[in-house]
């Protein structure tokens, strides 16, 4: 299971400045559901994708994609940020940036 939630850049600045010290709006975070001390009660929920609409709209215009395309991209880095995969290396980067593309490429055709 998982939660999707999509903001506007004030809330997502909110979110971004409260969980992860940083200032405006970020395109996409993730919130696992199963780190911390606790973890979630419902061990079924992986976590929760909050996705920034506006940040979304300018890198879809940035890109070339649709906004709906620009959706589905972000969902798929939040959730395998969710399954463990990150960026701060740029090896990592570069591996997580190639499934997030392999992932998108298998997704596309629904999203049309």
């Amino acid at each position: 299971m998982l939660s999707i939630s999509v903001v506007n850049a004030e809330e997502m600045a909110q979110l971004n400045m409260t969980y992860r010290g940083k200032q405006g709006p970020t395109n996409v975070l993730s919130f696992s559901q199963h780190e911390g001390e606790e973890g979630s009660p419902n061990r079924d929920l992986l976590g929760d994708v909050v996705i920034c609409a506006d940040v979304a709209a300018a890198d879809a215009q940035s890109l070339g994609y649709t906004n709906a395309e620009m959706v589905v991209y972000l969902l798929i880095h939040g959730v395998l940020h969710l399954l463990g995969h990150e960026h701060d290396k740029p090896e990592d980067a570069e591996a997580m940036k190639s499934r997030v593309d392999e992932l998108f490429e298998e997704l596309l055709p629904l999203v049309a």
